[in-house]
């Protein structure tokens, strides 16, 4: 909401007249340092003092509550109001990465999934990321699931085999649509590289890491370390890792080693804010 937008009446929400809240000398203080809200003793309207902004102002909240207090006096009155601020279709869904580069074997069978990076939107409800699309193409589809947070997430789906000498590379244009009226959208390309046929693929020597941490461990502790086998020669059997399907906020707080699977805490951990993170690690070779 702009400035000065009107929030309500409080004469009207309290039963007085506005020449009683002229002569009780009524006014608005603030509950903290901000004084967001102004009151015309006149009428008994309720003002914004400057532009509102949920995403700023309850970044990581599903509910945003602001709270005021209007005082009387003669006699002296304290009243708590409190002003839910709505989400608005104001984001277009975003991909961190533009492009997205993936490398598959000519060999891989149909039926093979391939996780693609989810896109993020600061609106929420509705008007977050509710579905996914992918340009024509006679090689892919998508298939969409939601994950432990809620947020939908994206695999790329082989339907019919590659072939390296018919075509190196595919491109192809994911869009992230959003659920508001009218709808919001981002895309990012994804470049698919045909690869020649790589005998084996990394494979994890476990396929889930469950680490406890506690909230005060210092930025730059070891979380845990990840690690993948690919027996393969040279450059096909070398492993690099990288962090896929993840949220945002968790990327933020963990940095991934791409050279050696470790996992270190670079954020500030809020048990209260978030009690657990999904991580998801892919693990691709040289080839």
């Amino acid at each position: 909401m702009a400035r000065d937008s009107v929030v309500g009446n409080v004469a009207q929400d309290l039963g007085l007249s506005p020449s009683q809240l002229a002569a009780r000398k009524a006014r608005v203080v603030s509950e903290g340092s901000e004084q967001r809200f102004r009151l015309d003793p006149r009428s008994g309207v309720l003002t914004l003092t400057e532009t509102l902004d949920r995403e700023h102002i309850c970044p990581h909240s599903e509910s945003c509550t602001l709270s005021f207090q209007l005082l009387l006096e003669n006699p002296v009155q304290l009243i708590r109001g409190e002003v839910d601020v709505r989400d608005v279709n104001d984001n277009s869904p975003e991909f961190r990465k533009r492009e997205v580069n993936l490398k598959i074997l000519e060999s891989a069978s149909p039926g093979t999934r391939f996780p693609l990076e989810k896109a993020w939107d600061r609106d929420v409800h509705i008007n977050g990321v509710q579905n996914y699309s992918l340009s024509p193409n006679s090689h892919f589809s998508l298939d969409q699931g939601t994950g432990k947070d809620r947020s939908k997430y994206v695999e790329l789906v082989l339907q019919r085999q590659l072939d390296r000498e018919e075509q190196q590379e595919l491109r192809l244009v994911l869009t992230a649509t959003d659920g508001g009226s009218p709808p919001r959208s981002g895309t990012a390309e994804v470049r698919v590289v045909v690869l020649d046929a790589n005998d084996n693929m990394p494979v994890f020597l476990r396929e889930v890491y469950e680490v406890r941490v506690a909230e005060n461990s210092p930025p730059g502790q070891l979380l845990v370390r990840v690690s993948a086998a690919d027996p393969d020669d040279g450059s096909y059997g070398k492993v690099q890792y990288e962090f896929t399907q993840t949220s945002a906020g968790s990327v933020q707080l963990f940095y991934l080693n791409h050279e050696t699977g470790e996992i270190q805490i670079v954020g500030n951990l809020d048990f209260e804010e978030e009690k657990s993170h999904e991580l998801v690690v892919r693990a691709t070779d040289g080839g």
